[in-house]
């Protein structure tokens, strides 16, 4: 293990003002996504959609790292040129979704674990030929009657650390995701227990499994109500209770906290992490891991026809620069309209 790059490594994904863009969604989930804009999933169709993405100009100005799924690092732009090659010629970082999904967990009614530590060593070694230079591993948390207990945050924080202490064996930075899911009518405080809960094993983990924590991101959810929730935080509430949280439960030694968006919209996401950094100084920088939210206005307007390349990879342009913005703090709802 080489601690220097590995290190040097996630101190490169949260440099100033820039973030990480998630293009890791499985075969099964961008489906979805494309039967909501009447595109069939083939895959040159998903080669199209993502080589648009990563051949915006100039977008490296705001994203560091992009996270690749199986397909995608496999594959190529227009021109042939590899989509790790093509990204990391532009200093953009190339990372990997290295978990096989998470699947209910047996005896634990409405409580799932994550799959895919067999064979994860040599994946991750295939990887690293491959041009990857981190990896990413996502774990759910459901909150709801009685759930989550605590074997199941243990177990998923038992995978998270076996995972990433296998990933800086094989040099790569891991990503370590715990997401407490935003489906529910819980309220803010009840998210917040639970993610302080859940951190707090993780965190006992990674320590007892050797993982240098200089050597790793955190991709966690915001502290953040319910998405039916009769009462919705504001962008404040969720920002002073995620700090406060984060504070309790993070060490000062990992490098940067790069929040995933989950369900909210691109608008909310930005804004909260603008609230977020506009409090002030943290031990960690605090940064952005989206994948919707970044991406959600190029996929409409593309739609599949190459006519709407221009305008889809203006909207993909905009929406980062904005992250970039509130990753100073400096955000506000009148630069949405400002489209690049």
């Amino acid at each position: 293990m080489n601690k220097s790059a590995l290190m040097d490594t996630a101190q490169a994904l949260v440099a100033k003002g820039k973030g990480i863009l998630a293009a890791d969604g499985s075969t099964g989930s961008i489906a979805k996504r494309f039967a909501a804009v009447d595109v069939e999933s083939t895959a040159e169709n998903r080669r199209s959609y993502r080589g648009m993405l990563f051949t915006t100009p100039g977008v490296e100005e705001f994203i560091s790292g992009v996270i690749l799924y199986d397909e995608t690092i496999r594959q190529a732009a227009d021109d042939g040129t590899p989509f790790p090659q093509l990204l990391a010629g532009k200093g953009v970082i190339p990372g990997i979704k290295v978990d096989a999904g998470a699947k209910d967990l047996a005896g634990f009614p409405g409580e799932r674990i994550t799959e895919g530590l067999d064979g994860l060593r040599d994946r991750l070694a295939e990887y690293r030929e491959l041009g990857a230079r981190f990896a990413k591993w996502r774990a759910v948390i459901n909150i709801g009657a009685g759930i989550p207990t605590r074997f199941c945050m243990l177990a998923n924080a038992h995978a998270l650390a076996r995972y990433a202490a296998l990933c800086q064996e094989a040099g790569l930075v891991p990503i370590v995701e715990p997401e407490v899911m935003m489906t529910g009518d819980h309220d803010i405080q009840r998210c917040e227990e639970v993610t302080a809960a859940t951190l707090q094993l993780v965190f006992s983990q990674l320590h007892q499994h050797g993982v240098v924590l200089e050597g790793i991101l955190l991709k966690p959810n915001t502290v953040i109500s319910g998405k039916d929730c009769p009462k919705q935080a504001s962008a404040e509430e969720v920002a002073e209770a995620t700090v406060r949280c984060f504070r309790r439960a993070v060490p000062a030694a990992v490098p940067g906290i790069v929040f995933l968006s989950g369900g909210q919209s691109p608008e909310q996401a930005t804004e909260n992490l603008n609230a977020m950094n506009a409090l002030g100084d943290h031990p960690w920088k605090v940064s952005f891991s989206f994948g919707r939210a970044l991406q959600a206005p190029s996929l409409q307007a593309w739609r599949g026809v190459a006519a709407n390349i221009p305008a889809a990879k203006r909207l993909f342009y905009h929406r980062a620069k904005l992250n970039s913005a509130a990753r100073y703090g400096t955000y506000s709802k009148e630069m949405e309209v400002a489209v690049a």
